[in-house]
């Protein structure tokens, strides 16, 4: 006799609710309660601890899309995130439960050209975490790749892990700018990302380092993590350079969400300089003046999230050359998700980055 496995026509458990933060559009987000999600075979469940806003999740939040990613549907935002491995999911793997891990969002597809050409982190067919349709990690609960998951360095926090994630997109701006030693300087916006390029490149050999920002509790912050000068805007930070007029800074990072951010960094670039183009404009849509980049003879690079920097950025942390939390100026509980986001996007109470923690009543 054959024994048949009846197990297929079993029912299978009910889904179990969980807290998370919801986004039905521009201005349009809620504290309430969806489906805990189940770990398919390659997946470890986590159980976050923290999740920082980005400013990406500030463009959903102004606009209800960032180009063709659009909130057409309901969904769970947040990409900067960590937590603790839950429930055996990651026995199979080597995984205790409680492993804090920190997850980098992009799923790349692995198979496409400019996969094996080494640039994953281009990949038109890429899977990112908390950009729509697929959920984000604002929620007590997320399911992810095993191949996105990093295990921490004993002495880590969760709010240290999630920052990894602007902390390697600040690393790969860098990356690009091929920043040399004795360089100049200068940064546009002090954000979260401003702020990070600021702190590497003080370790990284750069001798002057300006920061332009119109905010003042920013330019004092950008001052306080090692910035040689703050300016409110290009015009002033031009009339400080001494050699020419028209001499500006070797490099210039633009890391600002106005579309005036591309063409005020190719201001303030010197001649035959580098510009490296971080931020999302509002709007999708930014001009640059064609004879001034030409006739300067500037090399343009945009940046697009990360390579393969998730180790160097722990690195980095573990070995205390970078403090990420210093830029942390609020931690709220995930039920407080739209304060969060309406202080950050107003600008109140000197909000740089707000991390949010579910586990918080």
């Amino acid at each position: 006799m054959t024994t048949q496995d009846l197990s297929a026509d079993l029912p299978s458990a009910p889904p179990q609710p969980m807290a998370a933060a919801i986004m039905r559009g521009a201005h349009h987000i809620e504290y309430g309660q969806i489906d805990k999600p189940r770990p398919k075979p390659g997946e470890v469940l986590i159980q976050v601890q923290a999740n920082s806003v980005c400013g990406s999740d500030l463009h959903y939040w102004h606009e209800g899309k960032i180009g063709s990613a659009v909130v057409s549907a309901a969904f769970t935002p947040g990409h900067e995130f960590a937590g603790v491995v839950a429930e055996g999911s990651g026995a199979d793997y080597g995984l205790a439960d409680g492993t804090l891990v920190a997850v980098d969002p992009a799923q790349p597809c692995g198979h496409c050209f400019w996969c094996h050409e080494g640039n994953p982190h281009l990949c038109p067919n890429m899977i990112f975490v908390g950009a729509p349709p697929h959920p984000g990690a604002m929620a007590e609960y997320i399911s992810v790749p095993l191949s996105t998951v990093y295990a921490m360095p004993q002495g880590f926090t969760a709010t240290q892990a999630a920052l990894l994630e602007p902390l390697g997109v600040a690393m790969h701006a860098l990356d690009l700018a091929k920043l040399r030693p004795g360089s100049h300087l200068a940064i546009l916006g002090a954000g979260t990302i401003g702020l990070y390029v600021l702190m590497l490149a003080r370790i990284s050999g750069a001798l002057r380092l300006a920061v332009i920002d119109p905010l003042e509790y920013r330019r004092e912050k950008a001052r306080e993590l090692g910035a040689t000068a703050v300016f409110a805007d290009v015009p002033s930070y031009l009339a400080s350079v001494n050699d020419t007029p028209t001499r500006g800074a070797d490099v210039v990072i633009e890391a600002t969400t106005s579309p005036l951010g591309p063409r005020h960094a190719t201001e303030a670039v010197r001649i035959g300089g580098k510009v490296v183009l971080v931020g999302i404009p509002d709007g999708d849509e930014f001009t640059l003046t064609g004879s001034q980049v030409r006739r300067k003879g500037l090399t343009i690079k945009l940046s697009r999230r990360m390579g393969d920097i998730y180790p160097r950025a722990i690195e980095y942390v573990r070995s205390g050359r970078i403090d990420v939390n210093a830029i942390v100026t609020h931690t709220l509980p995930l039920s407080q998700v739209r304060q969060a986001f309406e202080m950050l996007a107003d600008y109140r109470d000197q909000a740089i980055k707000v991390v949010l923690e579910p586990q918080l009543p």
